[in-house]
């Protein structure tokens, strides 16, 4: 019962836990690369046209709910080391049902999502190979090397996610450095305004659109927010989640305000929002107005890279959440087998099986439908999970009010700031009701509710004995394996550090 696995499926010599072997660098910048989505790429010409400068007061809403939603999170992983994923904390506090389905509605969406970036690497790589090459092998290609490189082990997934995050920001940094040039230095831009602060309010604050252009936004504002999270995933296998995790959702808000409002702008001040083009990125139109040669390439690189690290974070997500869910028999029980290196080898090849659908849909299906489809029905679903979540933390401060006592980290404004988030996401289904591809989903939302009720209560009553999951149990000696594993880590650099100093 302490490993979670079901009996006779480790094998000798074959780990019964994930590994934790990702170091506080690897979970800075996995919590960075997740704060900076395709979205700010892809959709920023697109938000800044319909939303203007409301676009920054949108981001700056919606990105302080889901600073609560991380802090909410950070406690409850905090609290009991045996928490894994979003699922062992919602089946712990609220029920195998609400495991179940956080579990699987997260792993259903980095899916979609992993399926989108395939097809959006693709139609990317036309920059380069033209638009007749086989989009096919592009999609093939990175699928298989995805799934290639998380099979070796959790470190390689953080170094690519470390040098895919590092491409975010020095690429955003650059652009704020380029514009504020551009603005101290009076540039004209070649429809003949000046760059300056006061572009940001020349033509009005709000859009043409009024109240209906600022909700339009909306939806590319949470899909850019969508991988947030991913720091709690990770958190599972990390060296030091006491230290690591706190330090990285602590730095969320300046993230925010760096990555998304100040990069935003800084745009609308070379550029008045007015005449940004939606189709095009206006991250490619700054670089050229500051004079870099290649900005398109250099922008194609950047967005290709940032669609990878998309596609590579749902790679590592959805075989951790079926890792997890197959341990506490929500999934089928193969899944939680793990290799030599402590990796959840069925559970990745599971994810090839699941993206394989890009490969068809390479053939027909555009970047930009695709785009809108996925931001739109993601969306919803996401919040849906985060929903769960803030639920979860009201029943653990209800069934543990000790352990929040002694928290190390507690949630920043506790049970009002939880009651507030989710006030905050009705209204949030209510702005997405307006929008096509949203709504769509939300009219099939039910129907998502019901096949998932069907899908719990087959699985429950096959694997009725992952009921009887004692996570408090488990919480002991998760909290012995952690200090263990965090004590030899802290000796290793001690060692390492003595024999450089004696060298």
């Amino acid at each position: 019962m302490s490993d979670h696995l079901p009996s006779g499926e480790a094998t000798a010599g074959e780990p019964q836990e994930l590994k934790r072997a990702l170091s506080q660098r690897h979970l800075q910048l996995i919590a960075i690369g997740g704060a900076i989505g395709t979205g700010l790429f892809f959709g920023s010409g697109k938000t800044i046209s319909t939303a203007g400068p409301m676009i920054l007061v949108l981001y700056l809403i919606i990105g302080s709910f889901l600073f609560f939603v991380m802090r909410a999170m950070g406690e409850l992983l905090l609290s009991n080391f045996a928490y894994h994923t979003f699922a062992d904390f919602a089946t712990d506090l609220i029920g195998p049902w609400a495991g179940f389905y956080v579990g699987w509605t997260y792993w259903v969406c980095w899916v979609i999502i992993g399926v989108a970036d395939s097809l959006v690497i693709a139609a990317y790589l036309e920059f380069w190979l033209g638009k007749d090459y086989p989009h096919y092998i592009a999609v093939i290609t990175t699928i298989i090397v995805l799934i290639s490189l998380n099979m070796v082990a959790v470190s390689v997934f953080g170094e690519m996610e470390f040098w895919f995050a590092i491409i975010k920001v020095v690429t955003i940094i650059a652009l704020i450095i380029a514009g504020i040039y551009l603005i101290v230095t009076g540039f004209t831009s070649p429809t003949g305004e000046v760059a300056s602060i006061n572009n940001l309010f020349k033509y009005g604050f709000w859009p043409k659109a009024g109240i209906m252009g600022v909700l339009a936004a909306v939806q590319i504002c949470v899909y850019s927010f969508q991988g947030i999270e991913m720091v709690g995933t990770a958190a599972a296998e990390t060296s030091n989640p006491e230290k690591n995790l706190p330090d990285a959702i602590n730095t969320i808000p300046v993230r925010i305000i760096l990555f998304y409002v100040l990069s935003l702008a800084v745009i609308m001040c070379v550029e008045p929002w007015i005449n940004i083009e939606p189709g095009r990125s206006p991250f490619t139109t700054m670089f050229s107005f500051a004079g870099i040669a290649g900005a398109a390439g250099i922008m194609q690189f950047v967005v290709t890279t940032s669609a990878a690290s998309s596609a590579n974070a749902g790679v590592y997500s959805t075989s951790r959440l079926m890792y997890g869910m197959s341990r506490d028999h929500l999934a089928p029980q193969i899944f939680a087998k793990l290799n030599s290196r402590g990796v959840p080898k069925n559970a990745l090849m599971l994810t090839l099986i699941c993206l394989s659908p890009a490969v068809a849909l390479s053939f027909s299906e555009s970047m930009a439908k695709a785009f809108d489809i996925v931001a739109g029905a993601s969306a919803v679903l996401y919040i849906t999970v985060w929903v769960l979540i803030m639920i979860c933390y009201l029943q653990y401060r209800k069934k543990h009010p000790d352990r929040h006592a002694e928290s190390k980290f507690p949630m920043l404004g506790g049970i009002p700031a939880t009651y507030a988030t989710l006030v905050f996401f009705a209204v949030l289904f209510a702005i997405l009701a307006v929008d096509p591809d949203a709504r769509k989903t939300l009219i099939a939302l039910p129907i998502w509710f019901i096949f998932m009720w069907v899908m719990y209560k087959w699985i429950h009553a096959r694997f009725p004995e992952g009921h009887d999951l004692d996570f408090d149990i488990l919480r002991e000696e998760a909290h012995a394996k952690v200090m263990a594993d965090t004590a030899a880590v802290e000796a290793a650099k001690e060692a390492k550090r003595k024999n450089a100093e004696n060298t």
